[in-house]
């Protein structure tokens, strides 16, 4: 009887050097720019740009939006956005180096793709949440802020990976 070896096709990078190269890159953004990596101020930067298109009076009236607004410059003209542009598109890039592009999702033989795709967006909802209260996400406020050794960016962290840990706990049946 022959066994059949079922091939993972999914071949990832090494996360100790991902890790690494991210640091790199950190500091590398540091001594370019002066400032350090993040993403939660582009989508900040969308938001504002949409509801300024969508309700431009609300937007004017708002003491939130108001900040971000004005006549000779656009919310969507930071280095944020052009930031996040350039992640998404060197994902595609990547993905088609590597033949993953493409529709799948990725779960547990113990939950469907439903479940899995709903915990996604909920995670994903409660972390920009987490993200605008703390005016920062986690390249912003953990890993910029550790690559300056600022004791709020390590802080920031431990509470990053410490809560992780043991919501992962209760979770774990999703994904193990």
């Amino acid at each position: 009887m022959t066994k059949k070896i079922k091939i993972n096709r999914h071949v990832y990078w090494n996360p100790y050097f991902g890790g690494f190269l991210l640091g790199i890159i950190i500091l590398f953004t540091f001594y370019l720019t002066g400032r350090g990596l993040g993403a939660s101020g582009a989508m900040k930067s969308g938001v504002v740009t949409i509801v300024d298109t969508i309700a431009p009076t609300h937007a004017e009236n708002s003491a939130y939006y108001s900040r971000f607004i004005s006549e000779d410059k656009s919310p969507m003209n930071t280095w944020l956005v052009f930031e996040a542009l350039g992640v998404l598109i060197g994902a595609f890039i990547s993905g088609g180096l590597t033949g993953r592009i493409g529709w799948r999702t990725q779960h547990s033989p113990k939950i469907t793709k439903k479940r899995r795709l709903a915990f996604a967006l909920g995670g994903g909802i409660l972390f920009g949440l987490g993200a605008q209260i703390a005016r920062g996400c986690t390249s912003g406020a953990a890993l910029s802020g550790m690559a300056v050794l600022s004791t709020g960016g390590f802080i920031t962290m431990l509470a990053i990976f410490g809560s992780g840990f043991i919501f992962a706990y209760f979770f774990r049946k999703n994904w193990i």
